[in-house]
C-alpha cells in the first residue's frame, strides 16, 4: 500500500504490505547461528508461527492479545482491520498492545528463540516503551524507542523454554500523534549456518 496517512479513525481501503514497513531491529540483531548437524527437526523457519490481529485475537494455548486504551478496534473495514490509539494517561502508562505467546502450544519441545513484530503506522513521531518477557531467556529490542511512519517494531525473545508463556509489548509513553496497530507476528529469527 502506498501512502498510509493514519488518522484517529482512518479507514484503510487497501491491504497493507508488511514488507514495506521499516524494522526497528536489523536481521543481524535477531539472527540465530546454528550448524546444520545441530538440527534434529526442521521447523518452518520461513513462515510466521502465528499472526495475532484485530480479527484473530486468540492463538493456541495462552497466546492472546491485550489492547490498552484503544480509541477504536475496526474489524469490519473493507481494507485492513486495525486498532487506533491516541495518547491519554492510563494506570499502566499509556495506550498500547501486548501479545502473550505460548511456545509449547505450537509444538515447541526444546529451548528456542523467537521474534515478535508489531506492525504499526504513525502520523508523526510516537514515543514507545518496548518490552518483553522470556522467562529464563533474554529479551532484545526492549526499551524506549521513537518511531515514525510505517514501522515493524521488533522484539527478540532468546532461549525461551518450551513451557514458558512469554509476552512482547509496545506502549505509548507521552503525548504525540495518533497511531494504528495492524498485526503482531510471531516468527523464528533469521538463520545463519556456520560450518
Amino acid at each position: 500500500m502506498s501512502g498510509i496517512v493514519p488518522g484517529a479513525d482512518a479507514e484503510y481501503s487497501d491491504a497493507i504490505d508488511p514488507s514495506t514497513f521499516v524494522k526497528t531491529l536489523s536481521p543481524s540483531e535477531l539472527l540465530t547461528r546454528i550448524r546444520p548437524g545441530d538440527i534434529l527437526h526442521w521447523p518452518p523457519f520461513f513462515f510466521p508461527i502465528d499472526t495475532i490481529s484485530p480479527t484473530h485475537t486468540v492463538g493456541k494455548g495462552r497466546t492472546n492479545l491485550t489492547l490498552i486504551a484503544s480509541d477504536i478496534l475496526q474489524t469490519d473495514t473493507t481494507g485492513t482491520p486495525y486498532a487506533s490509539f491516541s495518547f491519554r494517561p492510563v494506570p499502566s502508562g499509556g495506550p498500547g498492545v501486548s501479545v502473550h505467546f505460548d511456545p509449547g502450544a505450537y509444538g515447541a519441545t526444546t529451548v528456542a528463540s523467537y521474534v515478535v513484530e508489531f506492525l504499526i503506522a504513525t502520523s508523526g513521531p510516537v514515543s514507545l516503551t518496548v518490552g518483553g518477557y522470556a522467562g529464563a531467556g533474554t529479551v532484545s529490542g526492549a526499551g524506549a524507542r521513537t518511531v515514525n511512519g510505517n514501522v515493524s517494531v521488533s522484539v527478540g525473545l532468546q532461549n525461551v523454554p518450551p513451557n514458558q508463556v512469554t509476552y512482547a509489548s509496545i506502549q505509548q509513553t507521552s503525548a504525540g500523534p495518533g497511531w494504528q496497530w495492524f498485526s503482531t507476528s510471531i516468527e523464528y529469527p533469521p538463520l545463519v549456518f556456520e560450518p
